[in-house]
């Protein structure tokens, strides 16, 4: 997984905006031509964020980030990589990586875990 931080993405009508999302739409259909492009999600900003945890039985919601952190996260990408190289190669060409950071993460494979979406 591609966690993409710390980079501003122009709104529509902004400028630079259609030179981004040409940028991005060629990073994704390269993604996709090497067959590992799985889903990608640009998320809205921090202010849109409600944070929730529990503590002794109680459950706390507070609207923004959780107020400790220092950097935002904008989006992600999940791949289907062969390897490492291959992750780290493809966070290189990701955009993003020129105005923020990428951390790419191994997707944990947990035995009994049913990860998929359940759709009713």
């Amino acid at each position: 997984m591609l966690l993409i931080y710390n980079c501003e993405r122009p709104e529509p009508g902004d400028a630079g905006f259609e030179e981004a999302l040409t940028a991005v739409n060629a990073f994704a259909d390269e993604c996709r031509r090497r067959g590992v492009f799985v889903s990608g999600h640009p998320l809205q900003g921090e202010h849109t964020a409600t944070t929730v945890t529990v503590q002794e039985g109680r459950t706390l919601i507070t609207d923004g980030p959780f107020a400790e952190t220092h950097e935002h996260l904008g989006g992600v990408y999940v791949f289907d990589c062969r390897d490492l190289d291959e992750a780290l190669e493809l966070a290189a060409l990701c955009p993003m990586a020129a105005q923020g950071s990428i951390e790419v993460r191994p997707v944990a494979g947990v035995p009994g875990l049913d990860h998929r979406a359940a759709r009713g």
